[in-house]
């Protein structure tokens, strides 16, 4: 049975961001075999700027979810431009998640899942939800909240 992430994104309301060019010595994708595998991306807005802010002092945690969410986003851009459709990825395999939080936030794994559950609701519970780290780390570029990587079957 063919499942339409295509038209699953579109329901969600969301707007994809531009996807990210590389600030370095990387790249955004790559593609291996069955494999796509995104590097880190960040909470990337409509207008090219990204979300800021350490979770647990200047976001909270659902703030810091709301970033999750975009960084998913971004993601989606990104997938869109290597494949050219959402419907080519099979399934998610991995996502690796980073909050940038302060010392005593402990909540990683409630902030991912604003990635997680946009995956879920595009590719849908089976093939949207793989494995998953959710970590929390002393800093990230440019003092985002989040950044998130992923691998995904083609």
């Amino acid at each position: 049975m063919f499942y339409d992430a295509e038209e699953q994104f579109i329901k969600t309301g969301l707007q994809l961001p531009p996807a990210p060019a590389p600030k370095g010595v990387y790249k955004p994708c790559l593609i291996s075999g069955n494999y796509l595998y995104l590097s880190g991306h960040l909470p990337v807005l409509a207008d090219g700027s990204t979300i800021k802010g350490r979770v647990g002092s200047e976001l909270n945690e659902d703030e810091g979810k709301q970033a999750a969410q975009q960084a998913a986003l971004t993601m989606l851009a990104s997938i869109k431009g290597a494949l050219g459709s959402l419907n080519k990825v099979k399934r998610v395999v991995k996502v690796f998640g980073m909050v940038n939080g302060t010392p005593d936030f402990v909540r990683q794994p409630y902030v991912i899942n604003g990635c997680s559950e946009l995956f879920a609701a595009v590719w849908g519970e089976d093939a949207g939800v793989g494995t998953r780290s959710a970590t929390g780390v002393a800093s990230l570029p440019d003092n985002v909240p989040v950044e998130i990587e992923g691998i995904f079957e083609i």
